[in-house]
């Protein structure tokens, strides 16, 4: 074991800036050995924990198992970035192998009877402990937890839960990799007179993409940021056609890579591990930690939003459907048709034009906007940093306040094929205070088409100030237990901040100081500026039912019984809405990484709608101060919600900063379907 130790960078010291992976010095072939040495010390740990003589306590148990895997957290730290972010076919193959053996590992630890004995004696003593509120809240979450992972079955149904639990690590790890391969395969190259009706923006992205690809011709390419400007400006129906099918048949191409049989499969054994843990339903067991507690619940939520977004899109698409025989075609309005007489209306309607906005929404305008914000309602600031990182497109920050050290925040925002869909935020290192004052290294992943320069739509820049809102949820975590930091919080409330943070990008002083050309360094004209925030619940019928029908299928196929055939429940699920015939599923099954890669957003992907729900009565709290830098609110905000990761329960946290909880009217208000009630 030491021989495999000895030279490898994953397991040495880190005399790095800040404590950073040294990216320059780690090759694909350490992370095989350093899982080996990383799991066997866990496992030692562990294992002197569970046998310890000594009476439990809450030091020689819990505080013991939040220090146990140190090496194993830095070398999953470094790894998971990697696969999801800059994959390579070593990287996958190890990310296969893992699965199960990572899988079996916690399954070692929930089912150690020993160690699982001394977590309930503290459990059933704890009023007589004399703990920290943030203590008793950590040996709740952590019993809660071994109870969840089947701690108090034994013999077979014990042993199918093991089993279970690897098979779904392995289903899940195969279908993000079958969706990254159909991304990456498929392009449609361009001629020259293909190109026709594009702007400038999108064909640079194209044959960017093309460079990529090693082709000597502009392509289009299943990245968001590409394929979404061709389906809004080619006018090339064929094409549009072409592409979008494409898009949307991810994952579901017959052959290696169609992720169906792995959903039913899925779909299945998240049913039998529900039942083996006593609850009706998968739905149920999932959701039963979150704020939403019920599966009813969700389901009120979703259908009260739906009925007036539904209204709401189909009398848009039949303004769309009037433009598209205007132009001379019979028929009715399709899918790929709708982005393109969606930005023709826009611009008809709101004069907004996103070839002329673009050149004012650059990345490094976005990113001082997205800065500036922090700085004004935090304090923080952000000092580049010249240190070596796992790629040549990323970017780093060292984060400080009052001349203190707060972070690094890493910023990876360019689609490559190594690169799965998506934006995201994640941390190599998280924030506590157990064994020292560790502070967070934490990344956000981005897809924006890599140009000269890079020039965001408004949907890039709001995801942009997005993912900087899960960055700043991590970065000012304030807890002493890593279990509880920063986004360790119930799935439905970890995209408040996020969402909540898009809030300032509306903000006109925002746009009026840092949307500016990109060429010229002028200001965004101020009737542009005002065309640009009085579209801003435009075509939010098609993004609402967007979003609604495909939560309600991951509802639906978590609520009963597991469904044979998925496609066919997907497509009863979708009949019993009336949905929309020209609008789709934002992700359809066999492409619904949220759902289905793992556990984190199945049977959850409500989750964005019910934290929209808080977001928007949140920054009305900034709103009805009349500044929406308050100090005053936004170090409420950051003492209740941003600083206080899971160290109690999310409706109390929000209470706190809020007084109460609020009803979905905000919500509704802010995507403009109001009046549609």
């Amino acid at each position: 074991m030491k021989d495999k130790q000895m030279g490898n960078p994953l397991l040495g010291v880190w005399n790095t800036a800040f404590g950073l992976p040294p990216f320059g010095q780690i090759k694909d072939s350490d992370f095989a050995p350093a899982f080996e040495v990383a799991l066997a010390q866990a496992r030692a740990r562990v294992a002197q924990i569970a046998g310890d003589p000594d009476a439990p306590t809450f030091a020689n148990v819990i505080e013991a198992l939040e220090l146990s895997e140190e090496a194993l957290s830095r070398v999953c730290g470094v790894f998971y970035n990697l696969t999801g972010a800059d994959s390579t076919p070593a990287r996958e193959a190890l990310q296969s192998e893992m699965a199960p053996k990572l899988s079996a590992y916690a399954s070692e630890i929930t089912n150690n009877r020993a160690l699982f004995g001394r977590i309930e004696a503290l459990w059933q003593a704890r009023d007589s402990l004399g703990l920290e509120p943030e203590q008793a809240r950590v040996l709740e979450l952590y019993r809660r937890m071994f109870v969840r992972s089947g701690a108090l079955l034994e013999g077979a149904g014990a042993a199918r839960l093991t089993e279970v639990k690897s098979r779904l690590a392995v289903l899940g790890t195969q279908f993000s990799q079958n969706l990254l391969a159909d991304e990456r395969s498929w392009v449609m190259p361009l001629a020259e007179g293909d190109l026709a009706g594009l702007p400038d923006f999108v064909v640079a992205a194209a044959r960017a993409a093309g460079e990529e690809k090693g082709a000597g011709w502009p392509v289009v390419t299943l990245s968001r940021s590409i394929i979404v400007p061709f389906l809004q400006f080619s006018p090339r129906r064929d094409l549009r056609q072409k592409a979008y099918e494409a898009w949307v048949q991810r994952g579901a191409n017959g052959g290696a890579t169609d992720n169906r049989a792995i959903v039913a499969e899925t779909l299945r054994l998240r049913e039998e591990r529900a039942k083996l843990l006593g609850y009706s339903s998968f739905a149920d067991y999932k959701l039963e930690p979150e704020m939403a507690k019920t599966p009813a619940r969700v389901r009120d939520l979703l259908l009260r939003v739906w009925e007036p977004a539904k209204r709401k899109a189909l009398g848009d698409s039949a303004v769309l459907e009037a433009m598209l025989h205007a132009d001379g075609i019979a028929g009715p309005l399709e899918p790929w048709d709708w982005r393109y007489y969606s930005e023709k209306r826009r611009l008809a309607e709101h004069d907004l034009d996103e070839a002329v906005l673009k050149p004012y929404l650059g990345l490094e305008a976005m990113l001082g906007a997205m800065f500036d914000c922090a700085t004004r309602l935090f304090g923080l600031e952000f000092a580049p940093l010249d240190v070596p990182l796992y790629h040549p497109d990323c970017r780093a920050w060292e984060v400080r306040r009052g001349g203190q050290h707060i972070a690094v925040f890493i910023g990876d925002y360019y689609a490559r094929g190594s690169k799965r869909s998506g934006a995201w935020c994640s941390d190599i290192r998280a924030q506590r205070r157990l064994g020292g004052d560790q502070r967070p290294v934490v990344v956000n992943v981005c897809n924006f088409a890599k140009g000269d320069p890079c020039l965001l739509s408004y949907d890039d820049a709001r995801t942009l100030f997005h993912e900087f809102g899960h960055a700043l949820h991590q970065m000012l975590s304030n807890v002493t237990y890593g279990f509880i930091s920063g986004t360790s919080v119930a799935r439905d409330f970890v995209e408040l901040p996020s969402q909540l943070y898009e809030h300032w990008l509306e903000v006109p002083e925002v746009l009026e100081k840092h949307a500016r050309h990109y060429q010229t360094g002028e200001a965004m004209p101020a009737d542009m500026l005002r065309r640009l925030l009085a579209a801003g619940t435009y075509d939010q019928g098609f993004a609402t039912v967007e979003f609604v029908s495909s939560a309600m299928v991951d509802l639906a196929f978590h609520e009963g019984p597991a469904p044979a055939d998925p496609m066919q429940k997907q497509a009863e699920v979708l009949e019993s809405l009336g949905m929309p015939r020209a609008i789709r599923m934002r992700h359809a099954t066999p492409h619904f990484a949220h759902a289905m890669s793992g556990d984190g957003y199945s049977s959850g992907y409500y989750s964005y709608m019910w934290s929209e729900v808080m977001d928007a009565d949140a920054f009305a709290a900034f709103e009805e101060t009349g500044d929406p830098f308050d100090p005053a609110t936004a170090a409420r905000l950051e003492k209740f919600i941003l600083s206080a990761g899971g160290s109690e329960e999310a409706e109390v946290l929000y209470t706190r900063f809020r007084g109460k909880m609020p009803g979905v009217e905000p919500l509704l208000k802010g995507r403009g379907l109001l009046e549609t009630v």
